[in-house]
């Protein structure tokens, strides 16, 4: 079961709103991950990310020798880093950005100009924070 949360908000409409976080991050994660694959190396994602299957039994299962897996699995990474990160209007990583984010409304004109995290140049490849779950 999720946990409800009372987030904090500025406006005309009310003070607070509600939301479920955790579970939106969920289906935001999967369903990027998803659009932005092809159905090949989001079978691989599935296998190894969101089931936990370690590197023999993905090899086993997808017909594929490990230099090519891992391959693969390095593109994926890095596609997906640069997805998470570059994603609009809210950026799916860093993580922090994502959950501790105030929602606010109305904001006055001086706030058009907020600074931002600069992105990574073009090249460089992004990891996905990911561990795995013992």
């Amino acid at each position: 079961m999720g946990k409800v949360r009372l987030e904090p908000m500025s406006g005309s409409e009310g003070s607070f709103c509600w939301g479920m976080k955790d579970e939106e991050f969920m289906a935001d994660f999967c369903l990027v991950s998803k659009r932005a694959l092809e159905e090949g190396e989001y079978q691989i994602f599935r296998y190894h990310f969101l089931l936990g299957a370690d590197w023999r039994m993905c090899c086993r299962r997808l017909n594929l020798d490990r230099g090519s897996f891992f391959h693969q699995l390095y593109r994926i990474e890095q596609k997906l880093g640069r997805v998470y990160r570059e994603l609009r209007p809210h950026a799916l990583f860093p993580l922090d950005e994502y959950f501790g984010g105030t929602v606010r409304k109305d904001l006055p004109e001086s706030y058009q100009n907020v600074l931002q995290m600069p992105l990574p140049e073009r090249g460089t490849p992004l990891r996905l924070p990911l561990k795995k779950v013992a």
